[in-house]
């Protein structure tokens, strides 16, 4: 055998495959098929950057009409037995949920993911879990923006656009502010355009649909791997609970293990989270979070831009606005002052313009084992959380949005001390 022969023979196989695979991501027909049932039910619970960066899984799960969004963050990756997840599968609901979120996972992360599956969405209700400590001065770090940057989503949303309105312009401006996004030059110069308001030409679109089409593709043959669902942890801590629903004994459960499970510490904070994450930093804490201050944040504008998609698709949202653990906000000098005016400021941006199913715990702070940690709900509050998450699947009452985009995208309101 010739040595020509030799190295087509070894290097051939593998052109080959390579070949394939391009002409599989640059073909405008969609020859992969869509992800499996199965897959989509693993991919409910795992919380994977590739399922919250991609868009096909979760397109397929929302179109099943199986399950319920649950926009977040780290909250949601504590499973226990009063978990969402847990309480469905336990008591048959009607519902799955789909966690959309991760430590780091923001507003403006959650508009993408909410704007690649509005269209199965629509008329329809979702939950959304609003973490105090988001509202920083500078709002979400570009490090953790860019770690969950989605490239198809944000083509999928200029493919989408039609005219430029007020929440593409100040989405297109915030997306500029990023790293990761800056650095797609073609991205770079379409994104300029829409924050100024200007038409894009037939060749923006173009490149626009093609890179979407490419990445959508890639989405479909990589997407799927490396999925690690939680639902043996679910199957775990359902064996927890009763068989029957009863919300006080249920309540009593949710007391009896959160005092089991913080008996090592006197924050009522879960043993694992303090003996790992406080013990070998406590010193430096004390004090620690005094000048911290919510009130002043682009995070009020892009919590806007996803009030506006709820609005122009009609989707009902229940949003939830979890405490600060009392016992340690007193240890760290976070003021409880500072955290009851950001309950005001972002119920009246959400009730000013219609979006009244606001469970608001800021005053639960001190309720015992509500929490599971510092800033997480825990077993009672997820309990809680449930018996309003009941009243609002049942309730038939349509939204009624009055939207204000002048003032919420305002630097006015968004620096606003709100008292």
């Amino acid at each position: 055998m010739t040595l020509n022969k030799k190295i087509f023979f070894a290097v051939g196989p593998f052109a080959v495959a390579a070949l394939f695979i391009v002409a599989l991501l640059y073909s405008p027909i969609d020859f992969i098929k869509d992800p499996s049932d199965e897959k989509v039910y693993e991919a409910a619970s795992s919380m994977s950057v590739n399922v919250l960066k991609g868009s096909e899984i979760k397109r397929q799960a929302m179109e099943s009409g199986k399950y319920l969004p649950f926009f977040g963050s780290s909250e949601l990756s504590r499973v226990n037995p009063f978990h969402p997840s847990v309480l469905a599968k336990k008591y048959d609901r009607s519902y799955e949920p789909f966690l959309l979120g991760a430590p780091g996972t923001q507003s403006l992360t959650h508009f993408f993911m909410l704007n690649s599956v509005k269209k199965p969405l629509e008329n329809k209700k979702l939950v959304f879990i609003i973490s105090p400590q988001w509202f920083v001065k500078k709002g979400v770090s570009d490090p953790m923006y860019s770690l969950f940057y989605s490239p198809i989503e944000t083509y999928e949303w200029l493919v989408d656009l039609d005219e430029t309105d007020k929440t593409d312009q100040y989405v297109a401006g915030r997306l500029l502010e990023f790293e990761s996004v800056k650095s797609d030059t073609q991205l770079k110069k379409i994104l300029l355009k829409v924050k100024n308001g200007e038409e894009l030409s037939q060749s923006d679109r173009r490149k626009a649909y093609y890179k979407y089409k490419r990445l959508k593709n890639e989405d479909l043959l990589f997407g799927q791997i490396g999925i690690v669902s939680k639902n043996k942890r679910i199957d775990k801590q359902v064996t927890e609970l009763p068989n029957q629903y009863n919300f006080d004994e249920l309540d009593t459960l949710a007391y009896k293990i959160g005092h089991d499970k913080t008996d090592n510490n006197p924050f009522e904070i879960s043993n694992s989270f303090y003996s790992n994450r406080i013990m070998p930093m406590k010193g430096k804490l004390k004090n620690s979070q005094k000048n911290f201050n919510y009130m002043s944040s682009p995070e009020y504008g892009d919590f806007e831009a996803f009030l506006e998609l709820l609005d122009k698709n009609n989707i009902d949202a229940m949003f939830v606005i979890p405490p600060v653990n009392k016992l340690w906000s007193d240890y760290t000098g976070l003021s409880t002052e500072m955290l009851d005016n950001f309950s005001k400021k972002i119920n009246y941006q959400l009730k000013s313009q219609g979006f009244n199913n606001v469970v608001d715990f800021t005053n639960k702070r001190g309720e015992k084992y509500f929490m599971e940690d510092t800033i997480h709900i825990g077993w009672r509050g997820w309990l809680e959380m449930d018996t309003y998450l009941q009243e609002f699947l049942k309730s038939k009452q349509k939204p009624d949005y009055k939207m204000n985009p002048e003032l919420f995208y305002s630097k006015e309101w968004q620096t606003k001390d709100y008292q």
